[in-house]
């Protein structure tokens, strides 16, 4: 993991599904290094400051994980971006969390690439990297030994589905489960859930709301959430319409 001065300190957080990896196959299949170009202490955004390795001094790097803070990074100097362009290509894969795409654009290795970032700055990672592809609508996006992600918790999507290609999908399972995420979210998934927004007057239309959310992973039926509620179907999508203003099936 590569740090920059005013990082995101939850975007550390996705150490915790490399670590919960370790724990499931009960071996150091991960070894984690928390790293940054210069070395030393590294100020967050938070205003608390994590030691840091000097990149090239880490030996053989096999995944690079760029991570930056609330706003996308400044522009880096060139001794910088070489050092993160000459790290990434001795990589098996690289990824930007969040604004860390920002690095990989700077880099140039977004040229030609779909990529995505966080919703509120894709405009301007349109207009920073005219050659790159943003999708701002993703979670994660993987293209070739490049990944990028959207806002903060999209990262441990990320990180999860980076496990998943290393150690396949039960692991990855699990590990989404011991982390609590409602559901293993596929890259393509939109970065906004339209669930979020309803607010319902009735708890029986809640309640169905909340039965919704906790089992995305599945799919979902009219006459599943009607019986939740209590209600026939027909009752069941008029008072849904009438409390959100959406019928069940475009919530």
């Amino acid at each position: 993991m590569v740090l920059t001065p005013g990082f995101q300190f939850l975007a550390l957080g996705v150490q915790a599904a490399f670590e919960l990896a370790n724990v499931l196959r009960d071996e150091a299949y991960y070894t984690l290094s928390i790293t940054s170009v210069e070395g030393g202490p590294v100020m967050s955004s938070s205003g608390f400051s994590v030691p840091t390795t000097k990149l090239d001094e880490v030996g053989q790097v096999d995944t690079l994980l760029l991570l930056a803070g609330l706003l996308p990074p400044p522009q880096q100097d060139e001794a910088t971006l070489a050092t993160l362009r000459a790290m990434a290509r001795a990589s098996r894969r690289v990824a930007g969390l969040c604004t860390g795409s920002f690095l990989l654009g700077q880099m140039g290795f977004l040229d030609g690439r779909r990529a995505t970032t966080h919703w509120s700055y894709a405009q301007e990672m349109r207009r920073s990297f005219p050659k790159v592809r943003v999708e701002d609508d993703r979670i994660f996006i993987n293209e070739g030994p490049v990944w990028t992600s959207a806002g903060l918790t999209a990262g441990l999507d990320l990180a999860v589905a980076l496990i998943e290609k290393d150690l396949g999908r039960d692991v990855a399972g699990a590990i989404a489960r011991r982390l609590v995420m409602h559901h293993r979210r596929a890259g393509g998934q939109s970065q906004h859930s339209e669930l979020l927004q309803l607010a319902p007057s009735s708890d029986r239309i809640q309640k169905t709301l909340i039965h919704a959310k906790t089992h995305l992973a599945n799919p979902l039926t009219v006459e599943e959430l009607a019986e939740v509620a209590a209600l026939s179907p027909r009752q069941f999508s008029r008072a849904f319409h009438a409390e959100t203003g959406q019928t069940p099936a475009k919530a």
